[in-house]
């Protein structure tokens, strides 16, 4: 029977993977009028006007959302992230929805190979054969060397690296810097290095466009909130399966707006990328129960 707090915790994080899943396909109708850095500096800008509100209405004081101890690191997590929606909004100029969402999902996998160099966490030999289970499904997706394979598809994967490295930072502040803060870095931090690299990228913009990048941001705001609230009411080990819900909101949404069928060949490599993240979770839970340890993700 699920708790009373896991059920809303689940309904929570499958809301917000919905949403962001609606924000990367709206980005890719757009890739081909606006630059991928036009659409994520726009999709920040939508983003801190929403937390403008969010912290206003909480009558939260500045000078609590500056304050960290990690304050360097606060500033370059950020960074990651940009790079990472970038990738991925290139990746998606180019290659079906479902596809480059599959890609994404190697994630948790450069997590596990990085954890290591970066974290100082012990990796288990169980889970380094998940990493190369993960990296055969990707061979098995883009199929490298075939007559259809894509440069692009090295762009999910790239943003699915850059993504890890934001979520090992955020590993890293959760000890120390408060929720607020973190969420006041990400916002206030992607816009700054977006604005900084959005210049040399510029295309000529429709009013339809800021419509774009307001909707993008408010719906990225509200999916990252809904997260904190799923995070605050379970833990990251219970709900990290649950990410894996965006691969079906990819294939209903790729279908419906874009007419994109994932073929045989994505659906055997994405079965065993699943498989290998899967597995990393159990490993990871079954580690925390045997010695506890902070909690990943945002606290």
């Amino acid at each position: 029977m699920i708790s009373s707090r896991l059920g809303p915790a689940v309904a929570y994080f499958l809301f917000s993977i919905g949403l962001i899943t609606v924000v990367d396909t709206v980005c890719k109708i757009y890739t081909s009028e606006l630059a991928p850095v036009q659409l994520v500096w726009g999709y920040f800008v939508g983003m801190c006007l929403t937390l403008v509100f969010y912290f206003g209405s909480r009558q939260t004081k500045l000078s609590h959302l500056m304050a960290s101890q990690q304050t360097a690191l606060q500033w370059i997590r950020p960074l990651f992230l940009v790079l990472s929606i970038c990738a991925l909004f290139v990746g998606l100029k180019f290659l079906p929805l479902a596809e480059a969402v599959i890609l994404g999902f190697m994630a948790p996998l450069f997590i596990t190979a990085l954890a290591y160099p970066l974290l100082g966490e012990r990796v288990s030999i169980h889970r380094w054969l998940a990493v190369v289970v993960g990296l055969i499904g990707v061979g098995i997706v883009v199929r490298p060397g075939s007559g259809i394979w894509h440069w692009a598809v090295i762009m999910p994967l790239a943003g699915a690296l850059c993504f890890s490295l934001f979520q090992l930072s955020t590993r890293r502040l959760a000890k120390t810097e408060s929720t607020d803060g973190m969420l006041y870095h990400t916002g206030v931090g992607g816009l700054v290095w977006s604005t900084l690299l959005v210049p040399f990228f510029w295309a000529e913009t429709q009013p339809m466009h800021w419509l774009v990048f307001l909707g993008t941001g408010v719906l990225g705001a509200v999916a990252h909130l809904c997260m904190i609230q799923a995070f605050e009411r379970a833990q990251a080990s219970l709900l990290a399966p649950f990410n894996y819900s965006k691969l079906l909101w990819g294939v209903i949404l790729g279908y419906l707006v874009f007419d994109e069928l994932p073929t045989a060949n994505t659906l055997g490599g994405t079965t065993l990328i699943i498989a290998a993240g899967l597995y990393v979770v159990y490993r990871e839970s079954s580690d925390d129960n045997k010695a506890p340890t902070h909690t990943d993700g945002i606290r």
